[in-house]
């Protein structure tokens, strides 16, 4: 098993020079790995609405785009799986699965030890899908499933933590846009 932070350290290392949108706690570890204009840590964030934010910069941008959404807000849109499917991009969707709606209070999802993501995703028709429950083997195939032709879905199975809080945004979401907006502009 592996950290949440240890498996988004890989992603850092990894992500070459695509755009990152984190949310949930992923968004509160994320600015400690990465803070350019192209990482988006989306907080306020609603869940299970940051795939469609990362499909659209994709699609927009013609640009590689890494989402890092957590089981529970996956759980909360799983229709994005298809919508992701029906509209080819360069769109990397990484699923940090600990069972947990972790910022609400730890309950665990209906998901948990009986849900396969990487098999849902492949079901909707997403060519590309990965599972890592070991931090060796993410550490090791990282750099094929986050490079090549997307859409990619990678299922990080993380270690629980209870108790988190939801992380507070470390700048407005108006100069996150901004600072987005400007990283996005300055790759064309």
């Amino acid at each position: 098993m592996m950290t949440h932070r240890q498996a988004l350290e890989v992603l850092a290392q990894r992500r070459g020079d695509k755009a990152v949108i984190a949310t949930m706690t992923s968004a509160g570890i994320w600015p400690d790995l990465a803070d350019t204009p192209l990482d988006f840590p989306f907080l306020p964030s609603s869940m299970g609405q940051a795939p469609a934010f990362g499909l659209g910069i994709a699609l927009a941008q013609k640009r590689g785009v890494i989402v890092i959404n957590g089981d529970g807000c996956t759980l909360m849109n799983l229709g994005c799986l298809v919508t992701i499917a029906a509209h080819p991009a360069e769109l990397f969707l990484v699923i940090m699965d600990n069972g947990l709606y972790e910022v609400t209070g730890g309950q665990a999802t209906a998901a948990v030890a009986r849900t396969d993501f990487a098999a849902i995703a492949a079901g909707c028709g997403i060519p590309r899908t990965y599972s890592f429950a070991d931090l060796d083997d993410w550490t090791a195939h990282a750099e094929a499933a986050l490079h090549g032709p997307g859409p990619v879905v990678v299922v990080l199975k993380v270690e629980a933590r209870y108790g988190q809080k939801t992380p507070k945004p470390r700048r407005p979401i108006s100069e996150q846009l901004q600072r987005l907006r400007k990283g996005l502009a300055s790759m064309d």
